[in-house]
């Protein structure tokens, strides 16, 4: 069997010590607790839905006595979830598009560009991140519908598209670029959009990787701004649709469960197609930042 050679902080030779070892066990079993926690609420909550409600009140096994997928198909008819996927897609796409660009470019005005005043408002940026989002909830609606932009994905798209740490995380990357790559852009005749669109954006594809994660899931977990925004049963997402099918009476216990599976779904899908680029992205702006 070949030894596999350690080349990180620990490294081969530190495993003599004690210390050392005993350190890195409880480093191990520290992770593994870590996991355990963060993965048993998936695994409860997939394993309850498939129990019946009689099953699900009385038996205190987290194994179900049988895997049938019927339980699922059932509660999908009656959730009616398939067009709350599609609202969320709009969403969510919409969500990433505008916390890339319209962030980016003032994270790129900021950062790069530096013009008269902009400390000012680098400063007002970063106050801002002291503001609970909650406090603006009231005058943000007001402002939505004076602009007759109620029952639209727009609002929940613009949302994202004025957000203050994606703003810092933009500028904190754009200031490690190299200046000769915006000079030389200068002297070729492009416009400040086009070095934004044609240079620098594609240069910063780990920031924007890591922002569209956090836009991803917010977008996607968000509720009380499509909640007040977006009326009707066809324009509801995911989140939404949960809370008016919790509120149904003839809504069990163990179909809720079910119907949070199908929440889950879409996220981990993509975690686990895009967890290589991911992981490589994070680190990248790790040490690039």
């Amino acid at each position: 069997m070949k030894k596999i050679l350690r080349t990180g902080v620990i490294r081969e030779y530190d495993m003599h010590s004690p210390s050392v070892k005993a350190g890195y066990g409880f480093i191990i079993i520290l992770c593994c607790l870590m996991v355990v926690l963060a993965v048993f609420p998936l695994v409860w909550v997939t394993l309850a839905g498939f129990k019946n409600l009689k099953e699900f009140v009385s038996s205190t096994s987290i194994i179900p006595q049988s895997f049938s997928l019927e339980p699922f198909t059932t509660t999908w008819s009656q959730l009616g979830i398939a067009r709350n996927y599609l609202n969320s897609l709009i969403s969510v796409v919409g969500s990433v598009l505008c916390a890339l660009v319209f962030n980016g470019l003032l994270g790129y005005g900021i950062g790069i560009l530096k013009p008269k005043g902009h400390s000012i408002v680098k400063k007002l940026v970063l106050l801002s991140l002291l503001m609970p989002p909650t406090i603006s909830i009231v005058p943000l609606f007001m402002n939505i519908q004076k602009l007759h932009l109620g029952n639209s994905f727009v609002p929940l798209w613009l949302s994202f598209g004025a957000n203050a740490m994606y703003v810092i995380l933009f500028v904190q990357f754009f200031e490690t670029l190299p200046a000769s790559i915006i000079e030389a852009s200068r002297i070729d005749g492009c416009s400040q959009l086009q070095t934004f669109f044609n240079i620098v954006l594609p240069l910063s594809k780990p920031i924007c990787a890591v922002i569209s994660i956090f836009a991803v899931n917010a977008a996607w977990s968000d509720f009380l701004l499509p909640y007040l925004v977006l009326r009707g049963a066809d324009k509801q997402t995911v989140m939404v649709r949960l809370f008016v099918f919790s509120t149904e009476q003839t809504v069990n216990a163990d179909a809720m469960m079910r119907s949070v599976v199908f929440a889950m779904i879409p996220p981990i899908i993509l975690f686990f197609i895009f967890q290589k680029q991911l992981t490589e992205n994070a680190v990248s702006v790790g040490i690039k930042g």
